[in-house]
């Protein structure tokens, strides 16, 4: 279990800013093989999201077997990088959980996508890389995810999530931009 300790809230809200400030995506990894105890954190973390009315409609497929990781990176464009990775984590929507009328079968896209950005989180604060690779609404991409991992047609992929140890350590974007603000706060003010 993390277990963060901090002297005061100050820290904790350092902590927690500077996690989400520093974390950027990584797409080269040692051959370090990830423990399951972090990816027991990584799955913690990410099931924490928020969900529309609690359905908590994600399911995750833990991908270690390295034929499907190449199949993977073979057929996915922008997920390459699994050629050399030690795991992925598949993040999906179960459409079936919960009592599915139209809202619901639309809000497992935000529901999933909160909890890939916890993964993404947690994984840079226990010092692993991740990077998210789009795969849903693509339905060549969400074939060759299907296929690869057996997912039945209720299940939908939403993205494959590369993890391992950084192989390298790029600088973190600085994506602030107060073009990007409509509202009577003065975002240009420090």
């Amino acid at each position: 279990m993390l277990i963060l300790l901090c002297t005061s809230s100050a820290d904790s809200d350092k902590y927690v800013l500077e996690n989400i400030h520093g974390r950027t995506s990584i797409r080269n990894y040692s051959d370090d093989p990830v423990p399951d105890e972090k990816i027991r954190e990584l799955l913690r973390a990410a099931m924490a999201a928020p969900s529309s009315r609690n359905v908590q409609p994600w399911l995750f497929y833990i991908v270690k077997d390295r034929e499907k990781l190449d199949r993977l990176a073979a057929g996915l464009p922008y997920a390459k990088m699994l050629g050399h990775a030690q795991l992925a984590i598949v993040v999906c929507g179960d459409t079936g959980k919960g009592s599915p009328n139209e809202e619901q079968k639309m809000n497992w896209v935000m529901d999933c996508s909160a909890a890939t950005q916890n993964l993404l989180l947690a994984a840079h604060a226990l010092g692993l890389g991740a990077v998210w690779t789009g795969v849903y609404p693509y339905a060549e991409r969400m074939h060759v995810v299907r296929e690869t991992l057996q997912i039945p047609d209720h299940v939908i992929p939403l993205n494959v999530i590369p993890i391992g140890y950084p192989a390298e350590y790029p600088t973190p974007k600085d994506k602030w931009n107060p073009e990007n603000i409509v509202s009577g706060f003065d975002a240009k003010a420090d």
